[in-house]
């Protein structure tokens, strides 16, 4: 069975970091591109990040980029996620998800699987 499972997620003060792991098993993770969307309570799911195969480029939403950075181990079958200076609009529950193709427009694409989610609060 394919799955992907968040982890790292916690309550971090503002300015604080946290790193989220994603790990993959049950498919050939290497295959996949593998993206971060978030969920704030009452908001629309967003679109954060991504990173290709062979970790060759990523995108990031305007508003984590300097902040955020991903990165993905192969061998681990695992994307982290490491945010920086995080900020009380970053609350969301942070969902990885792994998908084929590539481009700017990587949020629309139609996602092969996705994981259960981690929640991350930041406090003020």
């Amino acid at each position: 069975e394919a799955q992907l499972v968040e982890s790292g997620g916690g309550l971090v003060q503002a300015g604080g970091s946290l790193r989220l792991s994603c790990t993959a098993s049950g498919f050939t993770f290497d295959d996949y591109a593998i993206g971060w969307f978030r969920q704030a309570p009452g908001k629309e799911r967003e679109g954060v990040s991504c990173i290709a195969v062979g970790a060759g480029a990523s995108y990031y939403t305007d508003a984590v980029k300097g902040r955020f950075t991903i990165s993905r181990d192969d061998a681990k079958n695992t994307v982290y996620l490491q945010m920086t200076n995080l900020k009380p609009e970053d609350t969301a529950n942070y969902y990885c998800t792994a998908f084929r193709g590539w481009g700017p427009s990587w949020r629309d694409y139609a996602m092969t699987y996705w994981g259960k989610g981690t929640l991350v609060t930041v406090s003020s």
